[in-house]
C-alpha cells in the first residue's frame, strides 16, 4: 500500500499558476502509476492527468488545452502537477491516486485505488 498526501492548493486569480504536489510514503511508489481527478462541488470526480511509473508516460484530459503538465520525482517519492492559466472552472478539490499501470484508458476513478484526502484549488475571477 502506498499512502498519498497532497498539497500545494489555494485560492489564485483567474490566469495565474499553482503547483500541486503529491507526496507518498512507502517504499514501491515508483511501481505505480499515479493519476490526478478533480471533483467541484454537486459533480462527479473525473480524470485531470496521469503518468506511468517510470515517468516515460504521460495522459491528460482533453479539456485541459494543454495548461496543465504532469510530472514526477520517484527518487523523492513525489507526483507534480503543474497548472497554468488557470479559470474559474478548474476550481475543485483535487486528489491524486494510484494505478497499477497507466494505459490511454486508465482514466476511470475504479482503475485507480489508493486516494489521497485532496487539496482544494479556488480560482477566483
Amino acid at each position: 500500500q502506498v499512502q498519498l498526501v497532497e498539497s500545494g492548493g489555494g485560492t489564485v486569480q483567474a490566469g495565474g499558476s499553482l503547483r500541486l504536489s503529491c507526496a507518498a510514503a512507502g517504499r514501491t511508489f515508483s511501481n505505480y502509476a499515479i493519476g490526478w481527478f478533480r471533483q467541484a462541488p454537486g459533480k462527479e470526480r473525473v480524470f485531470v492527468a496521469g503518468i506511468s511509473a517510470n515517468g516515460g508516460r504521460a495522459l491528460y484530459s482533453d479539456s485541459l488545452g494543454g495548461r496543465f503538465a504532469i510530472s514526477r520525482d520517484n527518487a523523492n517519492n513525489t507526483v507534480y502537477l503543474q497548472m497554468n492559466s488557470l479559470k474559474f472552472e478548474d476550481t475543485a478539490v483535487y486528489y491524486c491516486a494510484t494505478a497499477p499501470v497507466l494505459t490511454l484508458g486508465t482514466i476511470k476513478v475504479r482503475d485507480y485505488d489508493s486516494w489521497g484526502q485532496g487539496t482544494q484549488v479556488t480560482v477566483s475571477l
